[in-house]
């Protein structure tokens, strides 16, 4: 590249300075502004009942599940969770690299000292020889620049190293959000686990009793060993199921113990006592789709992430532009130590420059087109973003209704193979039925009392998973 350094008089430095003056507020490049997001006035999927419009503070949604282990698992979550404290480190060093951005608006000064002893050579022009002589050199004194922001390139990069913190920061509430909900729906599964965990052993007592009439049935000459071999083969399957739970049970526990900060088998002897699944408020209000705009914080970050590159192309762009600086220094000189602090020894010199690059092979414009195609991706990951957010928010919402339906239609059917078990087992011990109806009876009561603990753990999950979908959770300061 070719420069052009320009050393002027004092009517080019008056000139200079009057154009320093008049373009002082100059910045170069586009000027940010938030882009308009096409959103909906009301969500397609709101339930007719359960779930309201209005506004509710859901900064701490898991509150309202009332369950104070929850409460507790995740306040202790946000106090030592690593995913957490990693986000928060990237947010001091985003803190830290604008101060690396903010310092190009003031003048630097250094400070340097030296000494050099010098001898002068013995030979002369004509090839004689001379007597050599030798001299100290003391040397002390501040050298000063200053690169004048005419053309806003370090202002843009200040606004850009901001727009970068703010950025982090929304990274960290974003994780704050999806930790929350990690905690509730692994605090959940435990709970489901330990229910249909003891829906099992429920259902096994109660079949160990119907074997026990069948056996004696089979003993009095009333029933036949097929009927036992079956009521044992059935016993035999509801036992199978018993290990799977207590193994889903274990490592849910231990995921939320790695949540926590903690080892895995910390929370073992806590949540080990079986505890019922939480229940779910009568009403939860979502709020209106811009409401998202504003609240969740993955949104949030890719619109600060857009404003960061917008001002990256005007630091881009003040490239193309003369650079004006001013250069100065004082100091004493002296070759003796001892006049080094005297008037005489004082020396200085004070003047503007100017680089202008003339030639570059284009390297400058395919600089700004990069920043001006970062920003047309930055763009389009926040319209996505968007996107993506009201889908997540449609999705939990007809999640969460219809797996309400689905629940008061199983706990129908809970209490009608309650009661065909008990008719059957009844008409049996008399010998009025067959043995199979027993057997289907039972296995449908199982099943369907299974049926029903799976759809309470995932209404409240659902719920769990709209809170998180609505961005709640994340006005928590940091620790």
């Amino acid at each position: 590249m070719i420069e052009r350094r320009v050393g002027p008089g004092l009517l080019g430095m008056a000139s200079i300075a009057v154009c320093l003056m008049v373009l002082g507020g100059c910045m170069v490049g586009p000027d940010y502004r938030k882009p308009q997001a096409d959103v909906p006035a009301k969500w397609a999927q709101m339930p007719e009942k359960g779930v309201g419009a209005g506004v509710e503070d859901i900064s701490r949604w898991w509150t309202l599940f009332k369950d104070p282990v929850l409460d507790s698992l995740i306040d202790r979550a946000i106090r030592s969770n690593k995913d957490l404290k990693l986000a928060e480190a990237r947010i001091r060093e985003a803190r830290a690299q604008r101060g690396t951005v903010t310092p190009g608006l003031y003048p630097s000064v250094d400070v340097s000292g030296g000494y050099s002893r010098s001898r002068n050579s013995t030979e002369t022009a004509s090839g004689g020889k001379a007597r050599g002589s030798g001299y100290d050199l003391f040397q002390a004194g501040f050298d000063a620049s200053w690169e004048l922001d005419i053309f806003g390139g370090v202002r843009r990069s200040i606004e850009a190293a901001d727009a970068t913190i703010q950025s982090a920061e929304e990274s960290r509430r974003d994780v704050l959000v999806t930790l929350a909900a990690e905690v509730a729906t692994n605090y959940l599964e435990v709970r489901g686990d330990q229910l249909r965990l003891a829906i099992s052993r429920q259902n096994l007592e109660s079949m160990r009793k119907t074997l026990e009439l069948t056996q004696a049935k089979f003993e009095a000459g009333l029933s036949s060993e097929l009927n036992i071999s079956q009521q044992q083969a059935q016993l035999a399957a509801t036992e199978a199921t018993v290990p799977a739970f207590e193994s889903a049970e274990k490592q849910a526990i231990h995921q939320l113990g790695v949540l926590l900060g903690l080892k895995p088998e910390a929370l073992l002897e806590e949540l080990s006592s079986p505890a019922p699944i939480p229940g779910i408020p009568p009403e939860v209000s979502v709020g209106i789709p811009s409401d998202l705009l504003r609240r969740r914080p993955d949104v949030r970050r890719t619109e600060r992430e857009l404003a960061a590159a917008t001002a990256r192309i005007g630091a881009a762009t003040a490239d193309l532009f003369p650079k004006f600086s001013l250069t100065g220094s004082l100091g004493q000189m002296s070759m003796d130590i001892r006049d080094i602090v005297s008037p005489g020894a004082r020396f200085w010199s004070i003047g503007p420059s100017v680089t202008w690059p003339v030639f570059d092979a284009g390297k400058i414009r395919a600089n700004i087109e990069i920043q001006n195609a970062r920003q047309e991706q930055a763009l389009v990951q926040y319209e996505k973003a968007v996107l993506a957010s009201l889908k997540d928010v449609e999705d939990a919402l007809v999640a969460y209704a219809k797996e309400q339906e689905v629940r008061r239609s199983l706990a129908q059917a809970v209490e009608a193979t309650q009661r065909a078990f008990e008719i059957s087992n009844e008409l049996y011990s008399k010998g009025l039925v067959d043995f199979l109806n027993v057997l289907d009876s039972q296995r449908n009561l199982y099943l369907s009392q299974d049926k029903l603990a799976q759809t309470d753990q995932k209404v409240s999950n659902n719920l769990a998973v709209l809170f998180k979908a609505l961005g709640g959770g994340w006005e928590i300061p940091a620790q």
